[in-house]
């Protein structure tokens, strides 16, 4: 439970002594958003598609983006007034929920509803089974957070003993790649896209499972801002939604080539057909949400998984951690 005490210790201090902020604006007299993202991924390409077709622009919205590098490190952010808000796995707001903070922060809306990451190993194994992964070292990610949990959900779910050493929670997220390519202990280790295909390109591994399509829908990731934040500026976080929406319609709307051009902008280095088989890839699970209201059910869901790694301590309440007033409107106008 590091990943809990340490949001929860950093937030308490925090929440209590910093003051309530609103949108600042661009010399153009736009309202500024400062939107931290766990990590930069086309799993999270609805946002990135709103970006790059203008979509924040129209609503008279500068988002300013930045890589978080991490949950805990999005969660802090929010609360030292950092940014506004946080694009992260819901299992960090949940801790804060449990911890009891005052000026807690809040759900406003669901972006993906599966895991997604990949399963990559460094050989072929094309009759590969979870079970598999019994007694193989496997590098989880960051423990507390949702790509270790959900995969370790799963590995559990197929009688999968993830008790011992092999299931390997001590490399973080960000050099996890690196770390199993320089490894030769390590049997498997999950990726995310782009990555996940660029390293099976380059002949290093083998994608041999999607985590998501195996965990079935997940509140995977979400939007959260504090409360403070959403009350305050309820018309600006209303049209950030919008956007976001807008951004998941033209996916559904257009082909992965006419996608991936909106989205090299974003992607830098990454050819465009690389990211049209990433976004393959998600469309194949059903990765996005098709609305971004999150259901009860999906909290409920999340929480189970969370239990079953052994990181909650006690319930977040679904009606107080989870604000679905302004998606709700957002999801009647648009989809």
């Amino acid at each position: 439970m590091k990943l809990r005490r340490t949001i929860a210790t950093v937030l308490g201090g925090l929440l209590m002594c910093l003051p309530i902020l609103g949108c600042s604006k661009n010399d153009d007299g736009k309202k500024v958003i400062r939107l931290s993202e766990v990590t930069h991924s086309i799993f999270y390409a609805p946002l990135y598609v709103a970006i790059g077709n203008g979509y924040f622009g129209d609503y008279g919205i500068e988002v300013k983006l930045s890589n978080g590098n991490g949950a805990n490190n999005v969660m802090t952010a929010i609360a030292s007034h950092s940014v506004d808000i946080g694009l992260m796995g819901p299992e960090a707001t949940v801790y804060c929920h449990v911890e009891g903070q005052k000026d807690y922060p809040v759900i406003f809306g669901q972006l993906t509803q599966r895991d997604g990451s990949f399963l990559v190993a460094k050989n072929p194994e094309p009759d590969f089974e979870w079970s598999d992964t019994a007694g193989k070292h496997i590098l989880a990610g960051r423990k507390g957070g949702m790509p270790a949990m959900t995969l370790q959900y799963v590995m559990n779910q197929a009688g999968v003993d993830t008790s011992g050493g092999n299931f390997d929670t001590t490399v973080q997220f960000d050099v996890m790649v690196g770390a199993f390519e320089g490894s030769n202990s390590c049997d498997y280790t999950t990726m995310f896209e782009p990555t996940a295909s660029e390293f099976v390109a380059a002949g290093k591994g083998y994608i041999v499972a999607s985590v998501g399509e195996a965990s079935g829908y997940v509140p995977y990731t979400a939007f959260s801002a504090k409360k403070s934040y959403i009350e305050k500026n309820k018309d600006t976080v209303t049209d950030f939604l919008r956007a976001i929406v807008r951004g998941y319609n033209f996916i559904q709307e257009n082909d992965a080539e006419t996608v991936a051009k909106v989205l090299e902008s974003s992607f830098a280095g990454t050819s465009v057909a690389s990211i049209a088989a990433a976004l393959e890839n998600y469309r194949d699970i059903d990765a996005w949400c098709h609305s971004p209201v999150m259901k009860e059910e999906s909290f409920i869901l999340l929480q189970d998984i969370m239990e079953n790694a052994g990181e909650l301590s006690a319930r977040a309440d679904y009606a107080t951690a989870v604000d679905n007033s302004i998606a709700n409107v957002v999801a009647a106008e648009l989809l």
